[in-house]
């Protein structure tokens, strides 16, 4: 028997209304589970609390989303049947992205702050069947009364240590007190927790551990070491000949995020920044040309470490260790994901004191001098002012660019249709054109305004 026919899922393939599993798996772009994502599944067939501790990268997102997806009954009328809790809204943000992908009929909506709440709450006023957010947001509509959980039977607590760290305990709490009807609850993370607090009614859960399995194989970490004044220098060099792939450069400070850009553009380097304190359209722009290839670089704070999906970052630099080393593993799980390789190189300072969890695995190394050129990508992301709400999808916008820029299928990357907003990424050398042309037309009768996205 196949390993992907799965004959311990019954349960999933009863439920005539939704598809087989393997045509999820199949919209999704994935030949089988993992074994991981199979051990979940098994688990949930006997229990009802269960804990999952798997690496990043591992797919640990589609190992709580199908047996959430078996959870629910599309007979039931419109109402909340999941709810799913992230730290981050980008990794809300991923987790709907990935339940879009699997085209099952029932409706998800994600929420979480940053922007307005005036279009989530006229969403909501129809329930979606799983919500996906963030505690802040999530308790915000519970007392607003825009929500309802009394019929939610699903929660998953998606990398629950960083809510905890980012101080949402009280909120989480707060929003546990209205699933009176739990029946399944998914606690997921990146690394073994010491405790679970009392208020999430973990204390007899199932433990899956996958992180004592992930071998460290596929990762190389490397440091260089040198004086205050030489640390600078080594970003440069170090950036010089990593650039050409996408590379992501940590730093814990938002003031020295804004402070590498500074020292990078200086240099001529491509790139974008990205850290808490920017809007949310700026973060998500800065994450989409990183992912299309429009830059390949992006100098952030330890929020891109989590929930991010950019399975071809071959390498990270540490400009700055992070302060646990807990953080120090979700860093380097941006590398060397879904069995690939990768390697995490570490800017240390000789006078000063390393952290702890530095162990022998590190090689130190000393760089040469290279007179490498900053790599120049060959696309940019452009910013179109239609989205969704005004009915337009990529099929509008290719075929715009296909028919009126005359734009072929290789000058065209990644399309992002957003609520009142898309972008586009395309090759560098259609760009005058492109803007010049939109400028003076309309997608689907619609007068648009277009712009490079910065």
């Amino acid at each position: 028997m196949q390993q992907n026919s799965y004959p311990f899922y019954p349960k999933f393939y009863s439920m005539s209304s939704l598809p087989q599993l393997d045509n999820i798996l199949k919209n999704l772009g994935i030949d089988r589970c993992n074994p991981m994502q199979i051990a979940v599944q098994k688990a949930v067939l006997k229990e009802q609390k269960i804990v999952l501790n798997a690496p990043t990268g591992s797919g640990k997102t589609l190992g709580f989303l199908l047996p959430l997806f078996q959870q629910i009954d599309l007979s039931k009328k419109a109402c909340i049947q999941a709810i799913v809790i992230c730290p981050t809204r980008e990794l809300c943000l991923q987790i709907k992205e990935v339940v879009d992908q699997t085209q099952l009929a029932f409706k998800s909506y994600c929420c979480y702050g940053g922007h307005p709440i005036k279009s989530e709450l006229s969403n909501l006023t129809n329930p979606p069947t799983l919500l996906i957010g963030t505690p802040g947001r999530i308790a915000d509509h519970l007392r607003r009364e825009s929500i309802r959980l009394d019929t939610c039977t699903t929660l998953v607590l998606d990398e629950f240590d960083k809510s905890l760290e980012l101080g949402f305990t009280k909120e989480m709490s707060f929003i546990l007190g209205f699933l009176t009807a739990l029946q399944l609850r998914m606690l997921t993370s990146a690394t073994n927790m010491d405790s679970i607090p009392e208020f999430v009614g973990m204390a007899d859960a199932h433990h899956l551990d996958f992180i004592k399995d992930s071998a460290s194989k596929q990762l190389q970490i490397k440091a260089v070491v040198g004086s205050k004044e030489d640390k600078e220098k080594h970003l440069i060099q170090l950036t010089r000949q990593l650039c050409h792939d996408p590379l992501l450069i940590f730093c814990n400070q938002r003031t020295i995020v804004e402070q590498m850009g500074d020292l990078l553009f200086n240099k001529g380097f491509f790139f974008d920044i990205f850290h808490g304190g920017l809007e949310q359209s700026a973060r998500e722009i800065a994450l989409f040309k990183f992912k299309n290839g429009s830059n390949n670089i992006l100098i952030t704070t330890d929020l891109a470490a989590r929930g991010i999906d950019i399975s071809s970052i071959r390498n990270i630099i540490h400009y700055q260790l992070p302060h646990s080393e807990a953080e120090f593993i979700h860093r380097n799980g941006r590398t060397a994901r879904m069995h690939a390789t990768g390697t995490a190189y570490i800017l240390l300072e000789e006078d000063k004191p390393w952290r702890d969890f530095l162990n022998e695995e590190v090689d130190y190394i000393e760089l040469e001098e290279t007179s490498i050129d900053p790599f120049q990508p060959e696309w940019c992301t452009i910013y179109l002012s239609a989205g969704k709400k005004d009915k337009i999808s990529k099929f509008d916008i290719v075929g715009t660019l296909y028919k009126k820029v005359g734009l072929n299928k290789e000058d065209i990357g990644l399309i992002q249709v957003k609520e009142n907003r898309s972008y586009v990424c395309i090759k560098k050398t259609g760009l005058d054109k492109t803007i010049e042309i939109l400028d003076k037309n309309k997608i689907k009768k619609k007068k648009i305004k277009v712009a490079l996205a910065n």
